[in-house]
């Protein structure tokens, strides 16, 4: 089973579907999955450029709808969560302008102050 990311015009992702695998054949012969599906495909346990169970990662991310797909780098990148942010095209993923403390407790992002801020537990 494989995944396939079918795209606008703008290189949008609209829809995920599921479809045969590319070693996958119809009536004997060896098939163009990607064309037959008019899709890109995409990897369920590819995050960040990295395939979570030491399989082949497709296009760096897991497409999602929303998602771009970037011919220049051949990769899917998430909806962009911030203004500040910015895209690390190794991994396609959104890094936050300033990193957030690794001290155990639980952050979230504010925009305006450009900063991470603890959540309180209730």
């Amino acid at each position: 089973m494989a995944h396939y990311a079918i795209l606008d015009e703008n290189n949008i992702v609209t829809a995920v579907i599921v479809g045969k695998d590319e070693h996958e054949t119809y009536e004997g012969q060896p098939m163009d999955w990607e064309a037959y599906y008019g899709g890109k495909r995409t990897s369920y346990n590819t995050v960040g450029g990295v395939h979570l169970h030491g399989g082949t990662p497709f296009r760096k991310n897991y497409a999602g709808i929303g998602y771009t797909y970037r011919q220049d780098i051949d990769a899917f990148v998430p909806i962009k969560p911030y203004p500040s942010w910015v895209l690390d095209e190794n991994t396609c993923q959104w890094q936050a302008p300033v990193n957030m403390p690794q001290d155990g407790k639980m952050y979230t992002w504010n925009e305006e102050s450009i900063s991470w801020i603890e959540i309180n537990a209730i």
